[in-house]
C-alpha cells in the first residue's frame, strides 16, 4: 500500500486537522495549519453577514470589509481567487455548493502551495457542517442584534443558494436583521427540484409564526412524497385548523422536473414571478388560487410551463412588487424590471444582491412599509447523461 505523494501529505495533513477540529474552532485550526504546514502568515477567514453587504472579520481585529469595491468583496462577488499587487495577498471564496459563506484571505509566500483552492473547499464545508453545532459563527455575521421574527425566519431558511448541473438558485431576505413574514423554501430530490415563496399574514413574530406553521406543513407533505399540490393542500388544512380562515399565507408553489424544465407551478397569494428569456423580461400569470388557510378545504390545481437553458426567473413577495417610492411609485411598474435587466450578467446569488440594493434605493432613504423577499433560478437544462436517456 502506497502513501500519499509528498506534495499532498502538507494537504492532506491540514485537512485531517480541520476535520478533527471542535466546531468552535474550525477557522483557528485552518488558520494554524496554514501557517504550519504551508508557511501561510495572516490567514483569516471573513464570513458574509446576513444582509450580505458585509465580510465579517473572525480572527483579527479591525472593521468589517464592504463586499462592494474591495479585493475580498470582489473574490465574494465573482466567486473567482483575487490577488493583491505587492504583498502577496490573495482571498479565495468559501463555497459549497453555490451558497456563499465568506472569504478565506491568506499571504502567500512564494504564490503558495498548489492545493490551496482545495483547502479552500474543505474548510468551507467543514463550515457549513460546524454552523448547525455552534451559535459562534451566526453570532459573528450578525452585524446588528436581529429581532425575535428574524432569527425565527432564519432558523426557518434552507441554505440561501444551491447550484446544481441543471440550475443555479439564490434567495434573499429584506430587511435581513429585522424580516417578519416573507420566507423561502426549496428541496431537491430525485428528478425534481421544489421552491416556495410565501409570506404570512401580518408582523412581527405572529406573521413569522404563522409562516413557520405554513412552512412546516409544507415541509411535512413533501417529506412524506407529496407534491405540489398535496403539499399547499396540506398546509391549508393546517393553517385553517389554528387560524379558521382569519389568518392567511400568501404562497407560490413551483416543482422543476430536472430531466426536461417542466414547471408546475400553484399560485395561491401574492408572490409575483417573472421570467427573463433571450434579454426580455415577462410576467408569467396563473390561475389565482386561494391563499393558504382560507377554508381549509381548498383544491388546489397546478399549472405548467416550461424552462429553456438560458431562462431567468426572478420571483418577489408583496413586499417587492408592491412597494411604493415617497413620491408614490410603484416598484413593480418603476424599478422591478430594470433591476432584473441589470443583472442578467450576474449569476444569481450576486444578482438577487443587487436587487435587494436596488430596491432599497428605491424608497430614497425612507424604510420599506413591507417585509420582502427576491428569489431568482437560473435555469441550465439537464446534464447530457440525462438528455441522453430522455432521447
Amino acid at each position: 500500500m502506497h502513501g500519499a505523494p509528498v506534495e499532498d501529505q502538507p494537504f492532506e495533513a491540514a485537512r485531517k486537522a480541520i476535520w478533527a477540529a471542535p466546531p468552535n474552532e474550525v477557522i483557528s485550526v485552518a488558520a494554524e495549519s496554514l501557517d504550519r504546514h504551508a508557511g501561510v502568515v495572516d490567514a483569516e477567514v471573513l464570513v458574509i453577514d446576513y444582509r450580505q453587504t458585509f465580510l465579517v472579520r473572525t480572527l483579527s481585529t479591525g472593521d468589517d470589509v464592504p463586499v462592494d469595491n474591495t479585493p475580498p468583496g470582489r473574490a465574494f462577488a465573482s466567486q473567482r481567487t483575487v490577488r493583491e499587487d505587492g504583498g502577496g495577498l490573495a482571498h479565495l471564496p468559501l463555497t459549497v455548493k453555490g451558497e456563499r459563506i465568506g472569504v478565506l484571505s491568506v499571504r502567500l509566500p512564494d504564490g503558495g502551495p498548489p492545493w490551496l483552492d482545495d483547502f479552500a473547499g474543505v474548510l468551507a464545508r467543514a463550515l457549513k457542517i460546524a454552523d448547525q453545532a455552534t451559535d459562534m459563527y451566526r453570532r459573528m455575521r450578525r452585524r446588528t442584534r436581529l429581532t425575535l421574527a428574524a432569527e425565527m425566519q432564519w432558523d426557518l431558511l434552507p441554505a440561501p443558494a444551491y447550484q446544481s448541473s441543471e440550475l443555479c438558485f439564490a434567495g434573499q431576505l429584506e430587511p435581513a436583521y429585522a424580516v417578519w413574514g416573507d420566507s423561502f423554501d426549496w428541496a431537491t430530490s430525485v428528478g425534481r427540484f421544489t421552491l416556495t415563496v410565501s409570506n404570512g399574514m401580518g408582523s412581527g413574530t405572529e406573521s413569522a409564526e404563522l409562516t413557520h406553521l405554513a412552512i412546516s406543513a409544507l415541509r411535512n407533505a413533501r417529506r412524506s412524497g407529496g407534491d405540489i399540490v398535496e403539499q399547499a393542500e396540506l398546509a391549508d388544512e393546517a393553517v385553517f385548523g389554528r387560524h379558521r380562515g382569519e389568518r392567511l399565507v400568501d404562497a407560490l408553489l413551483l416543482e422543476f422536473a430536472l430531466a426536461d424544465g417542466r414547471v408546475r407551478a400553484i399560485d395561491a397569494g401574492s408572490p409575483m414571478i417573472h421570467r427573463m428569456r433571450d434579454g426580455a423580461a415577462e410576467r408569467l400569470g396563473f390561475e389565482a388560487q386561494m391563499p393558504l388557510g382560507m377554508f381549509g378545504d381548498t383544491r388546489y390545481v397546478p399549472q405548467e410551463f416550461a424552462v429553456e437553458p438560458g431562462d431567468r426567473l426572478v420571483i418577489v413577495s408583496d413586499g417587492v412588487h408592491g412597494a411604493r417610492s415617497p413620491a408614490g411609485a410603484l416598484y413593480a411598474e418603476a424599478g422591478l424590471l430594470q433591476a432584473m435587466r441589470a443583472t442578467r450578467l450576474q449569476e444569481p446569488p450576486e444578482a438577487v444582491r443587487t436587487m435587494v440594493r436596488h430596491y432599497v434605493g428605491f424608497h430614497e432613504g425612507a424604510a420599506p412599509a413591507d417585509d420582502a423577499v427576491i428569489v431568482c433560478v437560473d435555469w441550465t437544462g439537464p446534464t447530457p447523461e440525462v438528455a441522453a436517456r430522455k432521447a
